[in-house]
Parts: structure tokens; C-alpha cells; sequence
């Protein structure tokens, strides 16, 4: 089967990856998007780990927001920030996809401003037909994001249990914190991803069983106890993959002639709805194996590179969420040693710069763990005694009071 022309069927970070390496390898590539550039909710943060691997999108002259510090707030409102030691990237989807599909135009390959509305044909010979051409090429790379419809056609269809729901505003404001709060008897959590110009706060829950009206009554309560209004803000919603351990497992992503890749393929953390870096890695391992000649590796690439972590997300996902660890609820306990013990704040920073994988992660809290407690009770006797005989008063700014104040800076 030839190899040579090429089309992608999506222009986000996955799509436009593929098409950048593919075409600066000497390929004709089409790739095929009706929205380009485009202010997708959520996403935008890129950890140590993603601009460690692509040191052009930490080096690029574009717009970014770097995030050095984070606040964790848990079910019971408890709250607990520590400084990031490698800095967390976030930028505006509509800059981010216009930095990747500009290099890829750069590279050669022709991106179409079209919706692809049919797909037809078979390898060595696809027909991609939108609403005022036709193209005809030897492979076939699906990076269409969740909503991707062309899933049925080539991969078969998910349930709900597969996916989350995401809603939330962009606010005007911004500063360096991410917020992140957890909520009782939520599968997901509230955020506050602040950009270069807007803050991007959203909730998350599970798309089976969830009530939209439920989440957003939550988002709205969460916005106001954060001290952010909606005035001059723009709501979003959006869907999710978070695919199950037996989706993972039994899923296809890809085929005689045609892959799939990023959301598309369902490639998402499910504790944490991290997608970037593996919507980049996967179109690296696309390209890997259609360069080389050897598509069917790909699937075989992505089982042995990042699939095993994503299993173990979803495999940890309702532990996370709805379990207990030491004797309290997870997430509470979370927060506690964040806040008491300096081993444990260590290993959230690894976790939130990427370099901490669920594998190992159970090894390295057995190692720590006597420190953690050990750590955690001399902060909790230090606090009892100096609750006891407290000193001078001294100037403090709450979270909700920061919050308020950043709300009226951009």
C-alpha cells in the first residue's frame, strides 16, 4: 500500500502534530478542519513533562500563562497551596492551535478550511469528500476530537460511561494559581485555569448518571465563593473522553489504511482529564509508524508507550474519587498531607509536572509514607500549640480574597 498522500481529519494539537512531521518527511498531507484555530474549553496546560518532550511550545513567541502555584480545596472546604517547582504552561486553545497548524502549513501540508461530511473507500484509495471538493488519498488519520463523527465508521461506538461532561465560563482576569476543587459525591472537580487574558473555571462529572443542572449549580456557587462574577464572561460546554479500563482494553485504534489519535482515540487520563501530551504523543506515534512504512504498528507503539498509564488512571479513577485512604475519605486525606508534610507536597509537585506516572506511584508512598505521618503529626501538634498560644496578628489574603482581586486584573 502507498503511503504517500496522506489526509488528517481534524486540526487540533494531535492532527496538526501528525501533519508537521508527515509533511516535512516529504508527504502529501490534506488536512481537513472546519473551525482551525478556536477557543476550545478546558484544555491549554501543558506540564514539565510535555515541554520537556517539544521544547518548541515552551520556546514559542506566542501568548502563555505560566503557572507557578496551586490550590487544592477538598470536599470539606479544607485548603491546601504549595509552589510548583516546574512551572505548568497554559495557553489559549485558539493560540495553541494556531502556533501548531501555522507549523504545519510551514512544514507543506495543505490545510483545508472543510468540513469532511463523508468518508468512503478503502486503504490505498479514500475518498474524503466536504461540501465543495473531493479528495482521494492512501491513508487516513481520524483526529477529530470527542465529538468525532466518524467514530462508528472505524472504531465502533462508546457509551456513556466513556466520557464527562465539562461546562464552565471564560472569566476576564487572570494570575498565576490553579484552583482546583473537589466536590462530595462528584466524580470530576471544579477549576480555575487562568490564561493570559481570561480565566478558563469549569466543573467536570461523569456524562452517565450526571445532571447538567446539577453541575452548574455547583459551577455557579463555586464561581462566587471564589469571588469571580460573570460579567463579561462566556459559557462553554464540552464532552470529555474518559474511557473505561474494559474500553481501553478492547478498543481499535486503527486499521487497514486509517488511525485514529488525541480525544478522537479517547487517549485522556481519566483521574485527571489531562489529553495534551498524549494527543501529541500519539500523532508522534502515527507518524513514527507511517514514516517507517509500518502502520500497523501504531496500535502496538501506543499499548507499549503511554496505554498502561492510561489504564491505570481509569483502573484508580473511582478509588480517587469516591474511596478512602488511612482511615478518611482520599481526597480529604489529600489535602491534609499537602498541607502538613513537606515528602508529600514533593510528590504532588512530580504529579502536577508530569514526571510522577501512576506507575510507581504506589511504591513511592510505602517508601514515604512513615515521613509523610511522621511530618503530618508534628504540623498538626505545631498548629494545636500555637492555636493555644497564639502570637501577634498578621496580615493574611484568603483564597477567595486573591481570587476577587485577580477577577479585576488582565
Amino acid at each position: 500500500m502507498s503511503l504517500k498522500r496522506i489526509a488528517i481529519v481534524g486540526g487540533g494539537p494531535a492532527g496538526a502534530l501528525a501533519a508537521t512531521e508527515l509533511a516535512r518527511a516529504g508527504r502529501e498531507v490534506f488536512l481537513f478542519d472546519e473551525k482551525l484555530a478556536w477557543e476550545k474549553p478546558c484544555g491549554g496546560g501543558l506540564t514539565d513533562k510535555a515541554l520537556t518532550r517539544w521544547p518548541f511550545l515552551r520556546d514559542a513567541a506566542v501568548e502563555k500563562n505560566w503557572i507557578s502555584d496551586c490550590e487544592l480545596i477538598a470536599p470539606s472546604g479544607r485548603r491546601a497551596s504549595f509552589q510548583l517547582n516546574r512551572r505548568i504552561a497554559i495557553y489559549s486553545r485558539l493560540t495553541l492551535n494556531g502556533l501548531m497548524l501555522e507549523r504545519a502549513r510551514e512544514a507543506g501540508a495543505h490545510i483545508v478550511r472543510e468540513r469532511i461530511v463523508e468518508i468512503r473507500g478503502r486503504a490505498g484509495n479514500w475518498s474524503l469528500r466536504s461540501e465543495s471538493t473531493n479528495c482521494v488519498v492512501d491513508f487516513l488519520v481520524i483526529a477529530a476530537g470527542a465529538r468525532n463523527p466518524f467514530r462508528n465508521q472505524f472504531c465502533g461506538p462508546l457509551g456513556p460511561e466513556n466520557f464527562m461532561i465539562a461546562t464552565g465560563y471564560y472569566v476576564p482576569g487572570t494570575h498565576h494559581t490553579v484552583q482546583i476543587k473537589f466536590v462530595k459525591g462528584l466524580h470530576g472537580y471544579f477549576w480555575i485555569f487562568p490564561r493570559a487574558d481570561h480565566f478558563s473555571a469549569g466543573i467536570c462529572g461523569r456524562m452517565k448518571g450526571a445532571k447538567t443542572s446539577e453541575l452548574r449549580r455547583i459551577l455557579h456557587q463555586s464561581l462566587a465563593e471564589c469571588g469571580l462574577g460573570l460579567q463579561g464572561a462566556q459559557f462553554y460546554a464540552h464532552i470529555i473522553p474518559s474511557l473505561t479500563t474494559a474500553a481501553l482494553r478492547n478498543a481499535s485504534f486503527s486499521g487497514e489504511g486509517w488511525a485514529v489519535v488525541g480525544d478522537a482515540a479517547g487517549f485522556v487520563d481519566a483521574i485527571t482529564g489531562e489529553g495534551l501530551y498524549y494527543a501529541l504523543r500519539s500523532a508522534e506515534l502515527c507518524s513514527k509508524a507511517l514514516l517507517a512504512e509500518t502502520p500497523q504498528l501504531y496500535t502496538e507503539y501506543v499499548r507499549q508507550d503511554f496505554l498502561p498509564e492510561l489504564d491505570r488512571a481509569a483502573r484508580l479513577a473511582d478509588r480517587f474519587y469516591s474511596g478512602d485512604w488511612l482511615g478518611a475519605n482520599a481526597l480529604e486525606r489529600m489535602v491534609q498531607f499537602t498541607n502538613r508534610s513537606a515528602s508529600f507536597r514533593d510528590l504532588m509537585q512530580d504529579l502536577f509536572a508530569g514526571t510522577q506516572e501512576y506507575r510507581g506511584l504506589r511504591q513511592r508512598l510505602r517508601r514515604t509514607l512513615p515521613a509523610i505521618v511522621a511530618e503530618a503529626m508534628v504540623s498538626t501538634l505545631r498548629k494545636d500549640r500555637q492555636s493555644r498560644h497564639p502570637g501577634p496578628k498578621t496580615s493574611a489574603t484568603s483564597g477567595k480574597e486573591r481570587m476577587a482581586g485577580a477577577g479585576n486584573r488582565t
